[in-house]
């Protein structure tokens, strides 16, 4: 089931997520969507991806339907059994996503980040907490 936290304000940068969570024993993948509405098939700012079923994150947009050209960070910093603290923070030209202490990638922005006004947080994860400043 789905975690959905609603941001009728959009992001503007220097807004930061900040995601805690725990990645189960038997965790395949997760995802962080930034959604652009409630609708069924919305397009997505970012799809950010932990796949541990294949040591890689992934990093993507979803544009009317279509998926974008996937970009993928340097390893995998999630561990099963472990706990997370995830950053995404908006900035003028992308979202930095900040793993634990360190810079992870930079994902440019394909659509105008004041267009999201949903964070969708799912799959084989336990949030602890979402914070918004």
């Amino acid at each position: 089931m789905a975690n959905r936290t609603s941001l009728p304000e959009g992001l503007r940068p220097g807004t930061v997520l900040r995601l805690r969570g725990f990645v189960p024993d038997k965790a395949g993948r997760f995802h962080v969507n930034l959604l652009c509405s409630e609708e069924q098939g919305a397009d997505a700012a970012l799809h950010f991806n932990p796949r541990l079923d294949e040591s890689a994150v992934v990093f993507n947009s979803l544009e009317q339907g279509a998926w974008g050209r996937e970009e993928r960070g340097p390893g995998i910093p999630f561990q099963r059994g472990q706990p997370f603290e995830v950053l995404l923070i908006a900035t003028d030209d992308g979202f930095k996503a900040v793993v634990g202490d360190a810079q992870f990638h930079h994902f440019r922005h394909r659509m105008p980040p004041a267009r999201v006004r949903l964070v969708e947080v799912g799959g084989d994860v336990q949030l602890e907490s979402l914070k918004i400043f």
